[in-house]
């Protein structure tokens, strides 16, 4: 792996998507606009619906823009045959993973913080814990996104492919994340299964910072969801192939 390469791919991905006018709307804008909209829906409830299943969509709405974004680019890569080409070039996967992970991680950094800075500053969500700390599991939490997303793309022939992974890797963590039900009142196999995917750590965290300005939990939970980023861009990168021998 060679820390330039790695930063060519980045700074390639970036140039490719400033050129991309709607991706890069979709990408910083939506999940604002998302959260924009439910506030607006419980705006005349008279109980504090936004300020509690606003932490919990903070983390689930980045996570799924950045999981299709970066699942759909990186198949169209490969269905263009650019991934071909620069796969044959001297180009470990490693790099060309870690670049493109590096690149929507900037992304996600900046669509985070547009998120949190509109829920908290405009929408009024009610935090106890700290507003950097809140920004800091988003940005992670999408970065797992595209982790993911990634480690799926290697599976996928085709980005309609890509699409159709979203319902056996995305739906399930939203059912089991806690935000319908709380994990502990889950039947004990589903709160088994809950124990196991990465969104429910995330959400967790989110959920903390709501009500609490301790920090180890929050610190614990972060720490898992980066274990889980670790852990896709390794598979990831060990499951991405080239066509050809």
């Amino acid at each position: 792996m060679s820390l330039r390469r790695t930063l060519a791919v980045a700074g390639r991905v970036l140039a490719q998507i400033r050129r991309d006018h709607r991706t890069l709307v979709m990408l910083v804008v939506l999940p604002t606009l998302l959260m924009s909209l439910l506030w607006w829906m419980y705006e005349e409830s008279p109980a504090p619906i936004f300020d509690r299943i606003g932490p919990a969509l903070l983390a689930i709405f980045p996570f799924i823009v950045m999981f299709l974004v970066t699942s759909v680019t990186t198949l169209r890569e490969r269905s263009s045959g650019t991934l071909e080409r620069l796969l044959a070039m001297p180009l470990g996967k490693g790099d060309f993973l870690l670049g493109y992970a590096l690149a929507f991680g900037l992304l996600a950094a900046v669509q985070s913080g547009v998120a949190v800075g509109v829920s908290v500053g405009l929408l009024g969500l009610e935090i106890t814990g700290s507003v950097a700390l809140l920004v800091l599991v988003a940005i992670v939490d999408a970065v797992l996104g595209t982790a993911l997303g990634l480690l799926v793309s290697a599976f996928a022939a085709t980005e309609f492919q890509a699409v159709q992974f979203m319902p056996a890797i995305v739906v399930p963590q939203i059912l089991l994340c806690g935000l319908l039900v709380p994990r502990e009142s889950l039947p004990t196999v589903l709160e088994a299964i809950s124990n196991v995917l990465p969104l429910s750590y995330a959400v967790d965290a989110m959920t903390h910072l709501v009500g609490s300005t301790d920090t180890g939990e929050v610190w614990a939970d972060l720490a898992v969801v980066a274990g889980f980023v670790v852990a896709g861009l390794a598979l990831g990168s060990a499951t991405l192939r080239r066509r050809t021998p």
